[in-house]
């Protein structure tokens, strides 16, 4: 299936991160300058064998209408009939650009049941799992893999062309093992080497936390594109940054006013989707690592544990951002 990705070069994609890049989170991301995002990771036996209307699928698998066109479906599973029947009902309506396939999670109780990370152990079935989704799915296939699964391994430079021919249209490499989870350095070199070895897109990931970054991945490793997963916690500005550092523009600083301002509509299009108890609970995480190295940070990381309401969360939120001004 064809498919254009110069996306690659309007600055960093968001990686995929469970937990975090749910709708609200892609939405902001995209408005700071984010050209693709790629959703949580979705499990096809769970979306086949469950009712498709229940309020967690619902809430896994929204799209915002402003991001319509730049949003990839992330899946993950170790079955191909099951995977390929997913992404056969899943891609038909076409609001999902692309089709992830996750190949990269290190977790136990995913990589435990042979999905995720641990298909790296399995060359052969991680092919047939490519193969049977790009034939049912609707849209372009692309694959998130790693290194390898033990340290040490370099499962990627073998794996990498038998996904290509099975048809995967573009590989994004977390350049770790799974043994590493996100301990360590990544391997840019063996975004290199992998970009040398496939002639589909290779899209590099791992410790790219500024422009900078991104700028000396791309010059080092060849790479067509950088993805970018927990730096953009927090700082949905990474986005913006990268693309106009990329562009030799300068970069604007980020007040703490327009920060408070994300972080009150965070919250808001988080409890629109999912209910204001369960975005209260799920906005501590995020509102940590907005504050991350602000002062009086730990005080509030203490504060909004214990807030079970919007109203009381903004309140607090704006109290301690307007006092930064």
């Amino acid at each position: 299936m064809n498919m254009s990705f110069e996306f690659l070069t309007r600055g960093a994609m968001l990686a995929p991160m469970a937990g975090v890049t749910d709708m609200p989170f892609r939405v902001l991301c995209h408005e700071m300058g984010c050209p693709m995002a790629v959703s949580e990771m979705v499990s096809a036996k769970g979306y086949v064998l469950s009712p498709k209307d229940n309020r967690a699928a619902r809430e896994l698998l929204a799209v915002a209408p402003q991001e319509e066109g730049a949003v990839a479906l992330q899946l993950f599973g170790c079955e191909p009939d099951i995977m390929a029947r997913a992404a056969e009902e899943l891609t038909a309506t076409r609001r999902y650009t692309l089709l992830d396939i996750n190949m990269g999670c290190p977790v136990p109780k995913i990589a435990g049941n042979g999905e995720g990370s641990a298909l790296m152990k399995m060359p052969e079935l991680a092919a047939a799992i490519v193969r049977a989704v790009a034939d049912a799915s609707h849209v372009p296939v692309t694959v998130k893999m790693r290194l390898g699964f033990e340290a040490g391994s370099e499962t990627y430079l073998t794996l990498g062309p038998m996904l290509e021919q099975a048809g995967a249209a573009m590989i994004t490499l977390h350049a770790r093992t799974r043994s590493q989870f996100y301990e360590g350095h990544a391997d840019w070199n063996a975004i290199k080497r992998l970009k040398q070895r496939v002639s589909i897109p290779v899209v590099g990931n791992g410790d790219v936390a500024c422009w900078q970054d991104a700028q000396q991945m791309l010059e080092e490793t060849g790479c067509d594109g950088v993805a970018v997963g927990r730096a953009a916690q927090g700082n949905p500005w990474i986005f913006e940054q990268i693309r106009d550092g990329l562009a030799g523009r300068p970069l604007r600083d980020v007040s703490p006013a327009e920060k408070l301002d994300v972080l009150l509509r965070h919250a808001r299009m988080l409890a629109a989707l999912k209910g204001e108890g369960v975005a209260v609970r799920e906005m501590r995480r995020h509102i940590v690592c907005y504050v991350r190295g602000m002062r009086g940070a730990a005080r509030l990381r203490t504060q909004v544990n214990s807030i079970l309401t919007l109203e009381a969360l903004e309140e607090t939120l704006s109290a301690f951002m307007l006092t930064r001004e």
